[in-house]
């Protein structure tokens, strides 16, 4: 089975918090049903050099965004941050567009969709980000107002778009488009995440076989 890489891309200032939910479960691949896809989690910044994250952790890049292609991506993950909208993004914001022209899936939440906007990929398209006034406000470029939906996730064929404050539900749609978890396995998981009921852990297992 072919190797297929999920690409994280990291920087100063990264969310840390808001994609955990999602590399928790691709890197441990410990709710994957047997037949999953293979894949392959791998950081990318700007350069090697090592970044600090908002919570204060020091990562390593894998790999330069020069690095990564989407011949063999299954995945771009685009965490937020406070530096999205600075101009030395537009490296990632032009490989973002070549994976999603690839047909490769681009999974971006919080300050990600504020760089998408300014970059007018949201123009014509169904998305979300954190509200819609800030982010004509913040983003001047902007014209996807009628497109926006006030949910917390919103995937429109390869593109997930999430607010900062739906870190679960984004692994959610993640895990559903990458196709990893039987769908009964990704309901009871949710649910479990969402409620905190520690019989639903049991009913996880099961569905495990």
């Amino acid at each position: 089975m072919k190797n297929r890489m999920i690409y994280v891309y990291i920087f100063n200032t990264m969310a840390d918090w808001e994609p955990a939910y999602i590399l928790a479960e691709l890197s441990s691949k410990r709710y994957f049903r047997k037949d999953a896809p293979n894949l392959t989690v791998r950081t990318c910044a700007l350069t090697r050099d090592a970044i600090q994250t908002m919570g204060g952790l020091t990562v390593v890049p894998d790999l330069t965004v020069d690095e990564i292609e989407p011949q063999n991506g299954a995945l771009l993950l685009l965490p937020g941050g406070d530096k999205w909208l600075d101009p030395s993004q537009a490296k990632i914001i032009g490989k973002a567009k070549e994976f999603l022209q690839a047909g490769v899936a681009v999974a971006a939440i919080c300050g990600a969709t504020e760089a998408l906007a300014e970059a007018g990929m949201l123009d014509d398209r169904p998305h979300t980000s954190n509200d819609l006034r800030y982010l004509q406000y913040i983003c001047k470029s902007y014209k996807g107002g009628d497109h926006y939906q006030d949910q917390p996730v919103v995937t429109d064929g390869d593109l997930i778009t999430a607010t900062g404050l739906a870190p679960l539900e984004f692994a959610q749609h993640i895990l559903k488009k990458l196709d990893v978890f039987l769908p009964e396995t990704l309901d009871i998981w949710y649910r479990l995440n969402k409620t905190q009921d520690p019989q639903l852990f049991f009913a996880l297992m099961k569905t495990l076989g």
